[in-house]
């Protein structure tokens, strides 16, 4: 598999080093959904269940999903490659239901509250962000089941989901990052505390896309 010969064939350091980083994104990704699960306290307000369930969606859920991939450090690393990618979609499927979700509360919130809806960049970026994670997932059907990509190419399929996965996931940290900047997050933190928080999606959006464009690097050398 692509994977395990890429872990294999990378230096000692190197590879301990994206071991290391792999580790520090599902940290990451727990803490800072655990956190925000902390301040939103969901339950207690139709407002406070858009941020807990928006940050379970695209931090947790789909930081997962796309570490089930990850040669350094996925949980079920020994599995086959189709195992995971089943896992995979039940993972994104759970983030792309929390993420509706989510959008159903803020949008009921407003409503009860007379406020209008999609004004801001969080907002129109988030609404896109849901779209496009919904159709990542029903694009994604042909990937599992093979009689359905008829007349396709299984690689160049995986190829181009692994891209628009990618995009999608970027999207969903930008609306993460967009998020923090709202009046109620930035009234709950201090300011020290807003920049580790800002840290969490971006440097997590780094090292995803770092190992997503190796694997499809060391894929085209294996092949070459």
């Amino acid at each position: 598999m692509v994977h395990s010969k890429e872990a294999e064939s990378e230096p000692g350091l190197y590879g301990l080093t994206r071991t290391a980083f792999s580790l520090l994104t599902h940290f990451i990704c727990f803490s800072f959904t655990l956190f925000v699960a902390f301040l939103s306290k969901p339950g207690t307000s139709w407002f406070s269940w858009h941020p807990f369930l928006m940050t379970l969606a695209f931090s947790f859920f789909m930081t997962e999903a796309i570490l089930l991939f990850s040669p350094h450090a996925s949980p079920i690393r020994k599995l086959p490659h189709k195992t995971k990618g089943r896992v995979h979609w039940v993972l994104q499927c759970l983030c792309v239901s929390c993420a509706v979700l989510g959008l159903a509360a803020i949008s009921y919130n407003k409503h009860l509250n007379g406020k209008p809806h999609f004004t801001s960049w969080h907002s129109l970026l988030g609404l896109v962000t849901v779209c496009v994670a919904a159709t990542q997932s029903l694009a994604a059907v042909p990937l599992i089941y093979h009689s359905l990509a008829k007349g396709w190419s299984l690689a160049k399929l995986k190829r181009y989901h692994a891209a628009s996965g990618l995009i999608t996931y970027l999207l969903g940290s930008g609306s993460l990052l967009l998020g923090l900047f709202s009046a109620w997050f930035t009234a709950s933190v201090r300011e020290y505390t807003w920049y580790l928080s800002a840290l969490c999606p971006a440097l997590s959006a780094l090292i995803i896309m770092n190992q997503v464009s190796s694997a499809y690097i060391a894929k085209k050398r294996l092949q070459s």
